[in-house]
């Protein structure tokens, strides 16, 4: 039987290929070229484009008190890393854009930000060991930026910057500015019970700022969340005798709900798991993970217990050497038992760059909300969130909220003068409430 032949035409690879359309080889030779077809468009966000590109970490190993993907200016350290899990290594590249308090792209060109030319490929690269899924663990050191401020680093395949893998938010600093914290609290009234409050003054005494309230935007965020981030927040009262901007929060625009203490879940060991792990199933490649049921906590009494912030860590105690390499990715079931709410709830935390997707989202079903996320071998912070359905409902109603939370916030001062006309991070600050 004769049978018509197909060429396909791959722009990003460069090579043409000619096929028979028997059902099972075109489709494997379909799916493995897929993502490069498939649209991308660019998200000045912290955001994958394939998923197969997986654990994506930025962070600075010579300053560890500082949060991820956040660097001074005159100590630039942060380190890229992330997996993909093919089993071929593939030629990835790196460039910056400066952008905006807003996170839109800034007037800044290539030459004023970076001595170099804008383009870095990325050379590290390590194949996993004995892994049930194979991948490849990229490392990029990232380059010396001139200019403090919002930079979203980009990788792309092959020099192609329309073929992209991954969007990482980075902030490099250069503090300029003082800040001055107040805990007075008085004026919150009942929110007391339930909100966080930060009330603190800004000393902009290097600065000789000409108009305060319209070239100093500050944004706060809580556990480095930018999903729920207070944006462009104003002062209260403006001190140009001391040159001090006073930030004075009693409303509930301008305070953040508590939350709760996260939840964990500890899997760094397969042979022996940890805390809130229900079972192992090590039949199945990859190995299936069953968190313990899990109930609302929104009616519960507080309980105090240290928590990372909603953070993860990477670990492989069963072979406690290389574990960006040895740890093994596991599809991990999480089951909390409740009644259907109107709104969708989705597993959250920086696992997931608090992203609300279908891949976090969770299916009701005989009273128990389900979901399975594939992850690395690690410890991990989680929450339930109820996606809001206006601005006055609250994501962690399945959680509650309790002022003796201990969170982490950060302050973001960006200052645009003249020259250059654009957003400049002249302050970082991180501001503990009850610290344990």
């Amino acid at each position: 039987m004769y049978m018509h032949k197909i060429s396909i035409f791959c722009i990003n690879k460069n090579w043409i290929r000619t096929v028979t359309p028997a059902s099972t080889i075109f489709w494997v030779l379909f799916s493995s070229i897929s993502p490069i077809f498939a649209q991308k468009s660019l998200v000045f966000d912290n955001k994958t484009y394939e998923p197969q590109i997986k654990t994506v970490l930025c962070y600075s190993p010579a300053q560890s008190a500082l949060p991820s993907g956040i660097a001074a200016k005159n100590s630039q350290h942060l380190l890229l890393e992330f997996d993909d899990l093919r089993e071929e290594r593939e030629n990835y590249y790196v460039r910056l854009i400066h952008c905006n308090y807003d996170w839109s792209k800034s007037v800044l060109r290539d030459l004023e930000i970076l001595r170099d030319y804008n383009e870095f490929p990325i050379t590290d690269f390590t194949f996993s060991m004995n892994t049930a899924i194979p991948y490849v663990h990229y490392r990029f050191p990232l380059p010396t930026v001139k200019v403090a401020g919002n930079y979203l680093l980009l990788v792309y395949r092959d020099g192609n910057k329309n073929d992209l893998i991954l969007t990482q938010r980075v902030l490099i600093f250069d503090n300029q500015m003082s800040l001055i914290q107040n805990d007075n609290l008085s004026g919150l009234g009942n929110l007391r019970n339930t909100n966080q409050a930060l009330n603190f003054k800004l000393a902009y005494g290097r600065i000789d700022l000409i108009d305060p309230t319209g070239s100093v935007r500050v944004i706060i965020r809580q556990n480095q969340r930018w999903d729920n981030a207070r944006q462009n927040v104003k002062p209260n009262i403006i001190r140009e005798d001391l040159r001090q901007m006073e930030f004075s929060f009693f409303d509930m625009d301008n305070t953040f709900s508590a939350g709760n203490e996260f939840r964990f879940v500890d899997f760094r060991s397969l042979n022996s798991p940890g805390q809130n792990t229900q079972r192992i199933d090590r039949s199945r490649k990859p190995v299936e993970l069953y968190v313990q049921d899990d109930l609302p906590r929104n009616t519960q009494a507080y309980s105090q217990y240290v928590d990372k912030n909603g953070s993860f860590s990477i670990e492989n105690m069963d072979y406690r050497q290389e574990p960006w390499i040895t740890a093994n990715y596991v599809n991990v079931n999480f089951q909390l038992r409740s009644a259907k709410l109107p709104q969708d709830v989705y597993v959250i935390g920086a696992f997931n760059t608090w992203a609300q997707t279908d891949e976090t989202k969770l299916t009701h079903s005989g009273g128990v909300y389900t979901g399975k996320v594939l992850l690395k071998q690690g410890f991990y912070d989680y929450m339930y969130w109820v996606k809001p359905h206006s601005t006055t409902s609250q994501g962690n109603q399945l959680e509650g909220n309790y002022f003796q939370t201990e969170n982490l916030y950060d302050v973001l001062v960006y200052y645009r003068p003249f020259q250059p006309n654009a957003d400049l991070l002249v302050g970082y600050f991180l501001i503990p409430v009850n610290p344990r």
